[in-house]
């Protein structure tokens, strides 16, 4: 008899979970408490336009296409996945504008014109990140670290210390560039995993190669497609998807789970459960009766949570012929920016905006002669007892 393992939350983590355990051979089960699965991947429309409300960037596809091979299917029987060039258009406070591309010959040509003295620079620096890249192929890329034991475990002394560990990521940025612009632009990679460059260590730079080496992608009818072809996946492999599911506790015996409980009061028994909650909500609030609940969750305290964002979802009645798909419209500080929010843990006045516009790429997402703007800007994670409503308004017209 196949064991039994119930999957909370269908975000994409909880769907990549339910295929890889369904086609190991378990029986499985998600339940999701949103009346659709995709957790932050999500949808809106209206009026002919479409927005994806969460990630508009695609990197890395080869974890898409290993997740559907396990199964044995293609992903691109499932969607189109388009590359995006250029990659980035970016915008300065005196005028400068930067196209992001991974097509050489086209950045080259800016770059002789903006910082001649930084192009040999530039060849090191994507050198840098490529190493940088390739040697956390077999860590990071495969397994879930927990901390500094775990890659001691998989890498020698010799490897952790290429990694450049006493090097913060803006220091790296500083050695390669002298061009403030192209410091701000590659920088800001760091935004894909919410940190700060001044914070986050060197060994990161490999954003750089994620980006211009491998390249970033869009999903053909929007962002959400990644989510229902997922979906039909599961459908093909017999998963039981329940939505509008909300869990009340995951219920447990000694140290080992054994079910869950739905708020409705019903309980599903289960060999195996897997939460695709974060883990302090998971320890919080599903197993908060558990007697390591208390102590789990006092030590991942320590841990800060990631910056959170600010959206607009604008259809337009025209169209920006200045922009493209992915647009940065950069703060005069980056400096102040990033310690205003990660440091002060408030609201940069001068922020950096994203603008994407996926209808320039796709013209199904807006009708003819519009566009649709996701307009994005981050900002600090709520604490306890902050109340957007008194400060969304404001800080809107900033924006």
């Amino acid at each position: 008899m196949k064991k039994k393992v119930i999957v909370v939350g269908a975000g994409l983590g909880g769907l990549s979970a339910a295929i890889r355990l369904s086609a190991d051979g378990y029986d499985v089960t998600v339940v999701e408490k949103s009346e659709r699965i995709g957790g932050k991947l999500n949808i809106r429309s209206g009026k002919g336009f479409s927005f994806d409300t969460g990630p508009s960037i695609l990197t890395m596809p080869w974890v898409l296409e290993q997740l559907f091979e396990s199964t044995g299917r293609s992903i691109h029987d499932y969607l189109t996945i388009e590359r995006i060039e250029p990659q980035w258009r970016t915008f300065f406070q005196d005028g400068t504008q930067i196209d992001l591309t991974s097509d050489l010959p086209r950045m080259l040509q800016q770059l002789q014109e903006l910082a001649p003295e930084d192009i040999e620079g530039f060849f090191d620096y994507l050198s840098y990140a490529n190493k940088m890249y390739e040697s956390n192929l077999k860590s990071f890329y495969k397994k879930s670290l927990s901390g500094l034991h775990d890659l001691r475990t998989m890498h020698t002394v010799k490897e952790l210390l290429q990694m450049d560990p006493m090097r913060s990521m803006d220091a790296t940025t500083r050695k390669y560039f002298s061009n403030k612009h192209l410091r701000q632009l590659f920088n800001f990679l760091i935004m894909y995993i919410g940190s700060s460059p001044y914070h986050a260590p060197a060994v990161l730079t490999q954003l750089a190669h994620v980006q211009l080496g491998l390249g970033i992608y869009y999903v053909k009818g929007g962002m959400y497609k990644i989510a229902e072809a997922m979906d039909k996946l599961l459908q093909e492999l017999g998963v039981t998807v329940h939505l509008n599911t909300p869990v009340k506790e995951i219920t447990t015996s000694g140290a080992k789970a054994t079910g869950i409980t739905i708020e409705n009061g019903e309980s599903l028994s289960a060999d195996i459960v897997v939460s695709n909650l974060e883990a302090i909500p998971t320890y919080r609030y599903l197993l908060k009766n558990h007697v390591q609940a208390a102590k789990q969750t006092q030590q991942l305290a320590k841990f800060e949570p990631t910056v959170s964002g600010l959206v607009l979802l604008l259809g337009v009645n025209k169209q920006y012929k200045q922009l493209q798909h992915h647009n940065f419209f950069f703060s005069k500080d980056q400096k102040e920016e990033f310690d205003t929010i990660f440091n002060k843990g408030q609201v940069a006045m001068d922020p950096t905006i994203y603008i994407g516009v996926s209808s320039k790429s796709d013209p199904t997402q807006a009708p003819e002669g519009k566009e649709n703007l996701f307009v994005l800007t981050h900002v600090p994670p709520l604490k306890e007892g902050d109340d957007w409503a008194a400060l969304k308004d404001r800080y809107r017209d900033v924006v």
